[in-house]
């Protein structure tokens, strides 16, 4: 590595279906992508609303809370940049629950289902996260 770069993957923050999330959680924010023309959830984030056919749309904020739905504990190795043991969860919104977040909680994490989760930002690479972690 050159040193300017961060010791882990870090997803693409320009592409033209993405970008605004990432744009989004430089701000602190959470959001999910919205038909301009019907208000039909676009998740995953994709330009065309298969509801109505329109190609507008829009980046609506959420709150940041979610219940985990599901998750798994990850203890072989995958990657070197990712130590084990990690938690992968699957954490759906409060306030739209037709969407699910994936994130990693690090270690063996004590968890259950249905417990609250929130999210928080992870700006220690170029490009801002959403992770998720146990509500207080």
């Amino acid at each position: 590595m050159d040193g300017t770069r961060s010791a882990r993957l870090v997803p693409v923050d320009d592409d033209p279906d993405t970008g605004g999330f990432f744009e989004a959680a430089r701000r602190g924010e959470l959001v999910i992508r919205e038909c301009a023309g019907c208000g039909a959830v676009l998740h995953l984030p994709r330009a065309y609303c298969h509801t109505c056919g329109s190609w507008a749309g829009r980046w609506r904020p959420v709150s940041g809370f979610g219940t985990l739905y599901s998750w798994t504990v990850v203890e072989h190795q995958v990657h070197p940049l990712y130590p084990v043991p990690y938690t992968v969860v699957l954490v759906e919104l409060v306030d739209v629950p037709s969407v699910r977040f994936v994130g990693h909680v690090p270690g063996a994490a004590a968890l259950v289902a249905g417990q609250r989760m929130q999210v928080w930002f992870d700006d220690t690479a170029e490009v801002v996260v959403p992770r998720w972690r146990p509500s207080r």
